[in-house]
C-alpha cells in the first residue's frame, strides 16, 4: 500500500513532501490535499506522468488536467498572454478557488491531453500544496477520484478510489468542507482566451466556489457571457 503522511504533524508534513516531490520527480503520482478538494498530481511536464494520471482516473485525453503553480509569477511564465481583467481576478481571489483558461506558451515541452493550445492555472490555497509545488515547480492535477464518483475531502476517500495507482497520499485532513453550498465543489473555471480578441468575453466554464456574480463584479458583466 502507498504511504500516507499526516501532514498536521510537522515531522510528517516535511517526510511526506520530501517522498512526494521524490515521487513526481520519477514521474509517479501523489495525492495532495487543496483548498477545494484532495487532487491527484503528476509533473506536467512529464507527457508519460500526465497519462498516468488520466489513466489512473479512467479519464480520456479530451479532459486534459488544470495545471496547480505556486505563485502568481508563474502565471505569465506559462501563459502567452494575460489580460487585465485575469490579474484584477487572480489579485481578488488567489491563492483560492479560481481556474482561468488562457492560451499555453507555445515554447512548452508539454503534453497535457486535447487542450487546443490552451492552459487551465490556479494557486492554491493550501500550505501543503504550496509547500509541494515550490519545490516540484508546476503540476497536472485533477481531482482524486475516478471519473464519474464525487470528489473526495478526505484523504481516506482519494485512497479509497485510486489506491496503488498513487505513490504518495498527503493527508491534511478533511478539506473543502466550507464550500458544501456551492454548484461545485471543486474550482470555479472560467475561459479568457475570448478576451483576447476584440469584443470577446470571459466565459464561465464551471460553477464553484468563487460565484458568478463575483466574477461578474470584478470583471464586468459586459466582459462576461
Amino acid at each position: 500500500m502507498a504511504p500516507e503522511f499526516d501532514c498536521s504533524d510537522a515531522s510528517e508534513l516535511l517526510t511526506g513532501v520530501r517522498s512526494a516531490r521524490a515521487a513526481i520527480g520519477r514521474g509517479e503520482l501523489v495525492v495532495i490535499p487543496t483548498d477545494t478538494v484532495y487532487g491527484i498530481a503528476a509533473d506536467a511536464f512529464s507527457p508519460a506522468a500526465v497519462q498516468r494520471l488520466l489513466d489512473a482516473k479512467g479519464r480520456g485525453r479530451n479532459s486534459p488536467p488544470p495545471v496547480l503553480i505556486p505563485s502568481v509569477a508563474a502565471l505569465d511564465a506559462l501563459a502567452e498572454s494575460v489580460p487585465t481583467e485575469v490579474r484584477t481576478l487572480v489579485h481578488e481571489f488567489w491563492p483560492g478557488g479560481l481556474t482561468v483558461i488562457l492560451p499555453a506558451r507555445s515554447s512548452l515541452d508539454w503534453d497535457l491531453g486535447d487542450a487546443h493550445g490552451t492552459v487551465a492555472l490556479r494557486m492554491p490555497a493550501s500550505k501543503v500544496a504550496l509547500s509541494l509545488l515550490s519545490e516540484t515547480g508546476p503540476l497536472a492535477v485533477s481531482s482524486a477520484n475516478l471519473t464519474g464518483q464525487p470528489a473526495a475531502h478526505t484523504a481516506a476517500a482519494a485512497i479509497a478510489d485510486l489506491g496503488d495507482s498513487v505513490a504518495v497520499y498527503l493527508n491534511d485532513g478533511e478539506v473543502g468542507v466550507e464550500h458544501a453550498g456551492a454548484p461545485d465543489p471543486g474550482s470555479t473555471i472560467v475561459d479568457a482566451t475570448g478576451l483576447l480578441v476584440e469584443g470577446g468575453r470571459l466565459r464561465i466554464v464551471r460553477h464553484g466556489v468563487i460565484s458568478d456574480e463575483a466574477i461578474r463584479q470584478l470583471v464586468g458583466a459586459d466582459k462576461c457571457e
